[in-house]
């Protein structure tokens, strides 16, 4: 059943009850998985550019079903794929960096030219060339994102197993992305939430989660009593779990007890679909979408809850480094973003009365 009026979006609702939205263009044509939330700038972002790559012209064809030929841009990606490092990433990262390097093969290596990327010589890829997969995603900076990142990564593994003699990838800038993510949800949006959804239910329980954890949207749907001890959650969190684990420890709130005493949960986790089973990240995605809509919400989303956590955190005087071990941050990037944000609205609140004249 399509519930989304876009053009060629269907869903699929599996036997656990996550709903699947997938892109196909024509009947026959290979369904493509949509992992990002309805409703979000990043699934506008993802569609367009299926879109966008679905209306292409045919490139001529590179074979790439044989062996890749040694020497050239798709044996260093394919290399890449079989390598320990890339087996050490996230599977969720995996999927991403091997469907995005694996988006360019086919393309020509620039406009016009026959030659495609699948079949470039190395010792021919400079900087200039890397650029040209990188510009061509330019309307959509985080697509072109990923590609850097994915370009970097593979070409960093490649220079460090000796597999090239210089890395043409590493002056490979990002482009400025515009605009400030993911909507932050203000103190109004979380009482028009609860106003639709009391206590007592599952979608009031899993904006508590989130509100009072501060955890991901991959945390979230594993989070369950058997990670709670002695009043504090205890687990180590989905990003990274397999190069940097991090432990994540944070204290109960009593806010957060209260909700969960009053809300039915499952046995392994707190939150459970229609058929008492764990949510999958991207089925809970688009739950929590639904729920969101309910309450009239329709530019409101899970991650916009972390960050609205976050601002609070810091503008009640969280510092950095409190930020960091309440969120899993790894950096202070991150967390900096938020207590400057803070202080910008103290110091102006508190300088707001200068501009008047006394005298």
């Amino acid at each position: 059943m399509v519930t989304l009026k876009l053009k060629y979006v269907h869903e699929d609702v599996d036997r656990h009850g996550n709903v699947r939205i997938y892109f196909r263009r024509r009947k026959g044509a290979p369904k493509i998985r949509i992992q990002e939330c309805p409703g979000t700038e990043a699934f506008s972002k993802r569609y367009h550019e299926l879109l966008a790559a679905s209306e292409a012209p045919p490139v001529p064809p590179t074979s790439l079903n044989r062996t890749p030929t040694p020497g050239t841009y798709r044996w260093l990606c394919v290399s890449y794929f079989g390598s320990p490092a890339f087996r050490l990433l996230d599977p969720s990262t995996q999927r991403t960096r091997r469907r995005v390097l694996e988006s360019t093969f086919q393309e020509p290596v620039f406009p016009g030219a026959k030659e495609a990327f699948a079949d470039f010589p190395l010792a021919r890829i400079t900087t200039r060339v890397l650029k040209v997969l990188r510009d061509r995603k330019a309307d959509l900076p985080g697509a072109a994102s990923d590609r850097v990142k994915a370009i970097r990564a593979a070409f960093k593994w490649a220079l460090e197993d000796e597999l090239i003699a210089n890395n043409p990838a590493r002056d490979l800038a990002k482009l400025p992305l515009s605009g400030t993510g993911w909507h932050t949800w203000t103190l109004e949006e979380v009482a028009q939430f609860e106003k639709r959804h009391p206590i007592g239910t599952k979608a009031r329980l899993a904006l508590a989660l989130f509100m009072w954890t501060g955890v991901r949207r991959s945390d979230v749907v594993l989070l369950g009593k058997q990670h709670a001890r002695d009043g504090w959650h205890r687990f180590t969190q989905y990003k990274n779990r397999n190069r940097k684990p991090i432990i994540h420890e944070t204290p109960i709130l009593d806010v957060l007890q209260e909700v969960i005493d009053a809300s039915p949960t499952g046995d392994l986790t707190y939150l459970v679909t229609a058929y008492d089973r764990p949510f999958t990240a991207a089925g809970f995605g688009n739950w929590f979408r639904e729920r969101c809509n309910e309450a009239g919400l329709t530019g409101c989303s899970a991650h916009g809850l972390r960050k609205a956590a976050a601002a609070s955190a810091a503008e009640n005087g969280a510092t950095s480094s409190q930020l960091m071990a309440i969120f899993g941050w790894m950096t202070l990037a991150e967390a900096e973003r938020y207590t400057k944000a803070a202080r910008r609205k103290k110091m102006a609140g508190e300088a707001m009365g200068k501009l008047i004249r006394t005298k």
